[in-house]
């Protein structure tokens, strides 16, 4: 089991340098950020770009794994990102970790354009989005001419430093967003599905991991392959509400066949409110136990 944390982009680098580089210091395997223009509530407050974040994570540490969660077509086109992504690759030396989604219907969706899509067009547009991504990534120059993007001679030069590609972490909770995970994915992410309470949200993990291989087997593909990923805060309690609590929840992911899991830096108030004391007690007490869940 790996475990990690997320460090949202809604402090000045000055208060969240030391927080990655602390993350990395207590032995999280890796640590993420949100890759988005505003995210709900938050959309008012402090928000910073999720590129210059991590390459700045990746300046003030050595050996944590960092990525996105997740980059989506919201406002990304895959040429332009795939330079982003391969100079990220370069300066964490190896390091990055590309979530990928579909992309939301909040203030992402609506900035640019007002318009929002409706969810079959925004996965049309994901497909698309993350095979010419994988493309341009993986071959020296790329022509592309879809529905949603173009690409004329895009270069690929000199490459990621992780071969062929950086790996995809893909989200999905849809059989078509399961197919691209199964077509390019290196690891699978989910939230689970909405729940009333902890129970249900675990009854729909389950069933999400049972969907996903199913899904993958028709793609050819053998799902041990696939890496997993839970976002654990999705459920209806804060995993981090205390520390027996957060082992609990890691033990009931690993019995899922999730070999990955992510919480949250506890913040002040809103989005993930929570005690920063169980997050140190956490990390300095359970951390290296945890991983053997």
């Amino acid at each position: 089991m790996r475990i990690g944390v997320v460090i949202l982009p809604d402090r000045r680098w000055a208060q969240a340098g030391p927080r990655w580089r602390q993350a990395e210091e207590w032995g999280f395997d890796h640590a993420w950020t949100y890759d988005h223009l505003g995210w709900r509530d938050l959309v008012d407050g402090p928000w910073f770009d999720s590129v210059p974040t991590l390459t700045a994570a990746a300046t003030v540490t050595s050996r944590i794994r960092l990525g996105t969660l997740v980059a989506s077509p919201n406002f990304r086109h895959p040429v332009a990102f795939a330079r982003q992504v391969t100079a990220l690759d370069d300066i964490s030396a190896g390091r990055l970790l590309l979530g990928v989604g579909a992309g939301g219907i909040g203030f992402d969706a609506t900035v640019l354009s007002g318009e929002t899509l409706p969810a079959r067009a925004r996965v049309d547009r994901f497909t698309e989005f993350t095979g010419l991504l994988d493309r341009v990534l993986r071959e020296e120059r790329t022509t592309w001419r879809g529905e949603w993007y173009t690409a004329v001679d895009a270069r690929n030069d000199p490459g990621c430093v992780q071969r062929p590609r950086v790996p995809f972490v893909v989200a999905a909770n849809g059989p078509r967003a399961m197919r691209v995970a199964a077509r390019h994915g290196q690891g699978w992410v989910t939230t689970g599905l909405e729940a009333d309470d902890l129970a249900g949200w675990w009854r729909s993990v389950a069933d999400l991991g049972e969907r996903l291989d199913r899904v993958v087997e028709g793609e050819g593909r053998d799902p041990a392959t696939l890496d997993r990923y839970l976002l654990l805060d999705s459920a209806p309690v804060f995993s981090l509400s205390s520390a027996d609590f957060f082992a609990d929840q890691v033990g009931r992911a690993a019995a899922a066949g999730f070999t990955d899991v992510v919480t949250h830096w506890p913040r002040e108030s809103s989005w993930y409110a929570g005690d920063e004391a169980v997050l140190v007690d956490v990390a300095t007490r359970l951390l290296p136990q945890l991983r053997t869940a």
